[in-house]
């Protein structure tokens, strides 16, 4: 596997993504992966790593900023990155574009055929660029927050998949159920997965705070690969 840090930029900021890859010879789909609210840390790069291994060049995206990150379990720092673009539906859509534009400029990738996944954070990231009318085959939302924000919906034309857990307290069923109506009016191919008995952060194997809602489930996280490897070989077909 070929692994690479890439700097790109959202205006003034610079922002350093990581890719990850196995030489083909030719151009191959790419996945973004964009990462919890502690940034674009090990959980995000081993999801650009798994993306590689299933054949496809990964590319983990970075929203706070070259060399910012937080920290397992400091919810306050955590917290305070990922307020201004909670806050700021248009802000944190022009910087995840930003990663779709940097990927789509690498040599090593099939600029027609992109997709996104992301975790936690990560997951309202690429359903952001979803609604952002973004030219991406599809997202995939795990362990996402589902919300929309103050910016208008342009036209989705890519599929959807979330990943869910029915216990997680960041995303109760109320938004669960707004979140399928509004892809519905949208006329949206969508899919909810929701996994009893599971919390927030599943996917996770550091998470490990009942009393917050972030607990690792590895049942919970084989059953999500495994959609995540369908969903990605039927949308970059």
């Amino acid at each position: 596997m070929i692994i690479k840090t890439i700097d790109y930029q959202d205006g003034n900021t610079q922002l350093e993504g990581y890719l990850a890859y196995h030489e083909t010879g030719k151009p191959k789909p790419a996945v973004l992966v964009s990462h919890d609210w502690s940034g674009r840390r090990e959980l995000a790069c081993k999801g650009a790593e798994r993306a590689a291994d299933m054949g496809y060049v990964g590319f983990a995206v970075d929203m706070y900023g070259k060399g910012i990150f937080g920290a397992d379990g400091d919810a306050e720092k955590n917290g305070a990155l990922m307020a201004p673009f909670a806050q700021d539906r248009a802000l944190l859509r022009r910087r995840i574009n930003a990663a779709l534009h940097a990927v789509r400029q690498l040599p090593q990738v099939d600029a027609t055929r992109v997709a996104a996944m992301g975790y936690c954070f990560g997951g309202m990231c690429v359903l952001e660029l979803a609604r952002s009318g973004a030219d991406v085959k599809g997202v995939i939302s795990i362990h996402g927050i589902f919300a929309p924000g103050n910016a208008a919906n342009q036209k989705i034309t890519a599929k959807v998949l979330c990943l869910h857990g029915h216990d997680d307290p960041m995303v109760p069923p109320e938004q669960v159920l707004a979140f399928e109506t509004e892809m519905t009016r949208a006329n949206v191919d969508w899919q909810v997965h929701v996994y009893g008995g599971t919390m927030h952060a599943f996917t996770n194997p550091k998470a490990n705070n009942p009393s917050f809602g972030t607990v690792y489930k590895e049942v919970a996280a084989n059953r999500a690969y495994r959609s995540i490897a369908d969903f990605l070989a039927e949308v970059l077909v």
